[in-house]
């Protein structure tokens, strides 16, 4: 097992190097949607990102080198949550480095997450289900999710194309928001307790989902591993909404008519590809886990 906190020390010329180009990144990613929410507008599909993950573009924005990797005169770093400071009586400044004993505290996240990450990896990708998901969602109901949009195909459309397929949705946080009539139309009904025994590679909303589990181990992965899982949550959640029910083509989105056997291939394809970008970021942030779980941690007092 590892014993040292810190294996390495950034000086401060490269670690705010570092965080600049990570500041650029994060910028082009999330500044059209820090313009609309300060004009007072919303948009249907990047919003999500934020409101349903929670995670602030602030929170996104400040850079963070993982567990291990200290930072040289940090001092904006001093009281953030995770970090503590080093003193080395024999460099000329103090540097900040995650902070092992909040490592400990947070071991049982990290430990849930490796378990979800490996079973989830460890099965084939389930690519039937064509995103119906969302359309599950606004089945029979007058009560969408999305009022500022109206539905393609219209209600009694939408509810046609349900009737018409098997739901065959795997992923809880998903089966949770279908209307009470969608439900029993599952393949099989969905239980926060089974999640780690259901999800599967295959599903958009398990890969989008990696976001979610890398910003929850802040500051204990490295910033670089949580953009890229945002950017693949972005792509993900772009084709989740083209293939809804919802027109958007207000907001330039063409839809995915997953009605069409053509429609349904052309979500397979893209599905596809998701799945292949998602299984090599699933590895990395598992390898990630693993790192963190194998690093021998001081007892926290009970009682």
């Amino acid at each position: 097992m590892s014993t040292q906190s810190t294996v390495a020390v950034l000086s401060e010329e490269q670690w705010r190097a570092r965080a600049a180009e990570h500041l650029v990144r994060v910028d082009h990613l999330v500044g059209p949607y820090v313009e609309r929410r300060a004009a007072g507008s919303s948009h249907p599909v990047i919003d999500f990102l934020f409101t349903y993950y929670g995670h602030k573009p602030a929170q996104l924005r400040r850079w963070h080198p993982g567990f291990g990797i200290g930072m040289a005169g940090a001092r904006e770093y001093d009281g953030a949550r995770g970090y503590h400071r080093i003193t080395d009586p024999v460099a000329a400044q103090a540097h900040y480095t995650a902070d092992p004993a909040y490592l400990a505290r947070r071991r049982d996240t990290v430990e849930f997450v490796a378990n979800l990450l490996r079973a989830t990896a460890s099965r084939p990708a389930q690519l039937s289900c064509f995103g119906l998901h969302e359309w599950a969602m606004v089945y029979r109901t007058d009560d969408v999710r999305h009022q500022q949009v109206p539905l393609r195909l219209g209600r009694a459309g939408t509810d046609a194309v349900v009737e018409s397929m098997s739901l065959r949705c795997t992923h809880f946080d998903a089966f949770r928001f279908f209307t009470p009539d969608a439900v029993g139309r599952n393949a099989e009904p969905l239980t926060r307790a089974d999640q780690v025994a259901r999800e599967q590679p295959g599903c958009l909303h398990a890969n989008m989902d990696l976001y979610k589990w890398s910003f929850k181990l802040v500051p204990l992965i490295p910033s670089a591993l949580i953009l890229d899982c945002f950017e693949l949550a972005c792509a993900a959640r772009e084709l989740d909404m083209r293939a809804s029910p919802y027109d958007l083509s207000e907001y330039g989105y063409e839809p995915v008519r997953i009605e069409t056997p053509s429609g349904r291939a052309e979500y397979v394809r893209s599905q596809s590809a998701l799945a292949a970008r998602s299984a090599e970021l699933r590895r990395i942030l598992l390898d990630a886990c693993d790192e963190l779980l194998a690093y021998d941690v001081p007892q926290l007092p009970t009682g």
